[in-house]
This record gives structure tokens, sequence and C-alpha cells, in this order.
């Protein structure tokens, strides 16, 4: 079928209207949207209408099928692989970390081969490349940590030099407070998110790396409410995340406008259930973390939520006792940083109990994933129609893992089987949404580098 914008049929029906009179023609997206959306609604009347039992079996996670897919790609990678050269860390990650998320157990041969293998990325000034000899860059470093932090044995975690990093990270900051990718590379909300997840996960996260950070995030942040790559750009879902983990990794989270950027994410949850990552686009299951985390964080920020609101309120209102000036989050005041433990933000805040109950539609992002982006050879995918590939099937499992856990409250040791869609074998481990590493890797890594 041609996907090129088709043009409306005349009116018709207007006596006044002039006869060549025509419609609004569709866009391009608007064409590519009801084509999802069609092939989105067969998939779902096909689960409405089927016996219970077989409804059971479309809403399965297919385990085994993907710890094959995943288990085989870190053994074996095709000829078409070559595009992705610059990237193996990622590919390291995007394989390493869904199969801990499934609860797979890698052999130690092939745990060996990996920190092996990303030994040889570690540049000798600090920071990890795309491959052996290349340009240490950001990105693939919190990419190459996060992978070893999931192998997590004190052979991995020993391998990666602190020092060299921190001097790298260093070199990497920019005079406006934020992080370039690498050197003479781009500025942007990224950089400065990879950066700080990797410097506080490793534990060299001080004042230095953290100076100026928030302050550009905030400039980042748009009159919709998310968080763009840099001032003055579009919001996207990918840069909310980051923006808001960063923030929450430097304890200045009340310098974004939370309200408008939950009302934003919230609203990025489509008719498909998944989420899409800017607004008018389509949706993608790779947002089932980027936003489905994004948001789950903000269920332990309700307090600076509140406070914003009443302060935003009372700025109107100066009646009110609690009025703009006062030392109240969302207001004037200011942490010194000097004060600041950066070590203990990131295990304190996952230590917090939810304040409040899913902010997004987390059963329906779970019907979603299961239905609509699992491929049945194993492996998952963007949405109906696409390919399989090792990058979404890692973000969405992490977005399921988020969706199954967002709903749970301090008296639940686990969630309750009403929180997982499909049987109760679907559940995951859970993750540090911070990091996007299991819980369990992360602790380990903490108690390690917190002796270092």
């Amino acid at each position: 079928m041609d996907s090129s914008p088709q043009p409306s049929p005349p009116t018709g029906g207007d006596p006044e209207a002039p006869a060549d009179t025509e419609l609004p023609r569709l866009t391009v997206t608007q064409v590519e949207q009801m084509k999802v959306e069609a092939r989105v609604a067969d998939i779902y009347r096909a689960l409405f209408g089927a016996a219970p039992n077989t409804r059971s079996i479309m809403l399965e996670l297919w385990r085994d099928q993907h710890i094959e897919y995943l288990t085989h790609g870190l053994r074996h990678l095709g000829p078409a692989f070559h595009v992705l050269d610059a990237n193996r860390p990622w590919l390291c990650y995007w394989m390493v970390h869904p199969l801990a998320l499934l609860d797979e157990v890698l052999d130690d041969d092939l745990e060996d081969d990996i920190v092996d293998f990303l030994a040889r990325c570690q540049d000798k000034d600090g920071g990890y490349g795309g491959g052996p000899g290349q340009l240490p860059h950001l990105a693939t470093t919190y990419a190459a940590v996060n992978t070893l932090v999931t192998i997590g044995s004190e052979r991995a975690l020993s391998s990666i030099n602190r020092d060299n990093l921190y001097k790298f990270m260093l070199r990497m900051k920019d005079e406006s407070g934020a992080f370039r990718m690498h050197d003479g590379g781009e500025i942007d909300v990224r950089a400065s998110y990879t950066a700080i997840s990797v410097a506080s996960l490793v534990n060299i996260l001080d004042v230095e790396l953290a100076k100026g950070v928030g302050d550009f995030i905030a400039r980042c942040q748009t009159y919709e409410g998310g968080i763009a790559g840099e001032p003055d750009v579009e919001a996207h879902g990918g840069y909310t995340f980051c923006g808001l983990a960063a923030l929450i990794l430097l304890n200045e989270a009340e310098k974004l406008d939370l309200p408008s950027l939950i009302d934003w994410v919230a609203f990025r949850q489509g008719v498909e259930c998944g989420f899409q990552g800017r607004t008018n686009k389509l949706v993608d299951g790779c947002y089932s973390f980027w936003q489905g985390a994004a948001i789950a964080l903000t269920q332990k920020l309700v307090m600076i939520v509140d406070e914003q609101l009443k302060s935003s309120y009372s700025c109107k209102n100066p009646s009110w006792d609690d009025a703009c000036g006062t030392t109240s989050s969302g207001c004037t005041s200011e942490k010194s940083s000097s004060d600041v433990d950066y070590a203990k933000f990131g295990y304190d805040f996952v230590q917090r109990s939810n304040q409040v109950g899913p902010l997004f539609h987390n059963i329906a992002l779970q019907q979603y994933i299961l239905l609509c982006a699992q491929v049945l050879e194993g492996g998952l995918r963007d949405k109906p129609g696409k390919n399989r590939d090792h990058y979404h099937s890692c973000y969405c499992l992490s977005g399921l893992s988020v969706s199954q856990y967002s709903a749970m409250t301090d008296s639940d040791s686990c969630p309750l089987p009403q929180q997982v869609l499909g049987p109760y074998s679907n559940l995951l481990e859970p993750i540090h949404p911070l990091y996007n590493v299991v819980l369990d890797k992360y602790h380990t890594a903490y108690e390690f580098f917190s002796k270092e």
C-alpha cells in the first residue's frame, strides 16, 4: 500500500462551497499513526476475543526465547552488525542487562570474555571507547560501567580505573556546567546524565563534577514540561529521563518544574497503551523505560511536587502564609553544595517508598510490551511491523520491570499478582531506576565502591 498522503474526497455537502474544495490532506505522520493504531487494534481484538486459556498464553512473557536470542547475540553477531562497531559496549549492555532482568546467569567463561573485552575498550587516560583503540566517549563509558556492574564479580568491578575515569570526566566538563560527550563533542543532557550516573555508581561524584549541572539541565526544560537535549529545542522522552535522573542523583530535583514534567510524560502514553517519545510522534517500545521510568521516579518526589504546587499558588495569592521567597522547595532557596554527600543519594532514593500510586497506566503498558513488542522467536521490538533488536529488547524489558513494581507500597515485599499482567511468572527482577541496573547488582556495586 502506498504510504504517501492521500487527498480527502470533496466535501460535496455544502452548497456554498466551491466544487473543487477539499478537506485538509493527511500528513505522512497521520497516515503512519493510523496504520500503527490499526495493527495494535487487531492485536487487542484478538486478545479480548480469545478464550481465557488462550488469553493467558498470549499474555505470557516468552523467557526462554528471549534468553536464547540475547545469549546467542553475546556469542556471535553477523556481518550486518559492523555498522555498530563504535557501539560495542552498548551491545554488551543491551544483552547482559536484560538477561539479568530475566534472572539468567551467564557462564563464567562468557563473563570473563566480556570483562576482558571491555578492559581493551578502556582508554589509558580514562573512559571507555566504542571498541578497542577508539576515542573514549561518555555514552560508551556508561554502557561499559553498567555492564561491569551487572556482571558484578570482583574482577569486573575492580577492572574500572576510577582515578583515570575521574580525570576523563573532568576533561569533559564544560564551563557551562554541563558535559560534552567526548573531546570536541556535543554538549547535551545525555552527556550530563551519563557522567553523573557513572560517577555516582562508582563513587567518584564530587562538588567539582556536580557544579553547574543542575542549572544547565533546568534550562533545558521546555514550555511543555519535558526536557530537551539542550536549551530551546523540543522536549524528548530520553532526555527527560536523563535530566530528571541526573538531578535526583545531585539532590537537585526541585530545580525542575515537576508538576509540568509529570503532566507532559503522562500524556505521552497513547491509545496504543505504550509511550511515544515526543508530542505527535509514534509509539515506541523503548519509551516504556525512558518515559515509564521518568514518571515512576516522580512517585518518590511527591513532597517536592506538593511544595511546588503550593508555592506556585502562594506566589499568585500573596495572602497565603507560605509566599515565594521562603525556604520550601520550588521557591528561591539553594543548598550549599559543600554540605552534599553525593555517595548516598542514589542509595537513599531507592530506599524510599512510593509516595503515591502509579502516575501512568502500568497495566496497559505491560499489555503493549507483552502483546505488541514481543517477537515469537525471541527479542522485543519498537512496534508491530518492526524487527526485533537488542536495544529494544533491553529497554522494553526494563520498562516492563518498572511497570510491574510501580504500584508497590510499603507493605508489599514484591508486586501483588494483580499488579503483574499475565501469569505471575512474568515478574522480572527489580531495577534501580536511576541507573537502569538490576537492584541486587547495584547493591553489590555500592558495597564494593564504598570501600574504595
